[in-house]
């Protein structure tokens, strides 16, 4: 058991005094840290889930038209920034915890234009792959009709 309480006095924070809003500014950032896991979690699961879509299509090519690498390179980036998300909502969290201590605090500003950034680029990704899909099952269709594309 001396193991386990010492790993326990690790974890466990040290009691504050609850004055003024300590509590609920503790309680506010602990919710936001679940906000930022759950997004990144869901980051994580989308890129996983493509990476599954992807080796379906590879057992039937006529099912879905996706490439190999576009959307091996998507499912990492989904599943990379999920990871930030989560890293960064630890980070922010602890960051927090020891400034309101200091009965201080630090907007999140750089957070919030890197998730921002994040989810621009990755709908901005998402846009070229599809609109990249569809251009070759057009061409893969002018093939087949002997016909030329112009796209």
């Amino acid at each position: 058991m001396p193991p386990f309480r010492s790993l326990l006095r690790f974890i466990r924070a040290t009691p504050l005094p609850n004055t003024g809003s300590v509590a609920r500014d503790l309680l506010a950032s602990e919710r936001t840290f679940l906000s930022w896991a759950r997004t990144g979690l869901g980051f994580i699961a989308l890129g996983v889930a493509l990476e599954k879509v992807e080796a379906l299509a590879a057992l039937s090519p006529t099912l879905l038209h996706l490439q190999d690498s576009r959307t091996k390179l998507a499912a990492g980036v989904l599943v990379g920034a999920g990871s930030l998300c989560v890293g960064h909502g630890t980070l922010r969290y602890f960051s927090t915890l020891e400034l309101v201590k200091q009965g201080k605090f630090r907007p999140n500003t750089g957070g919030v234009t890197l998730m921002a950034i994040t989810c621009i680029g990755i709908a901005i990704a998402g846009s070229i792959l599809v609109i990249e899909n569809e251009a070759d099952k057009a061409r893969e269709k002018a093939k087949e009709e002997g016909t030329q594309v112009k796209i």
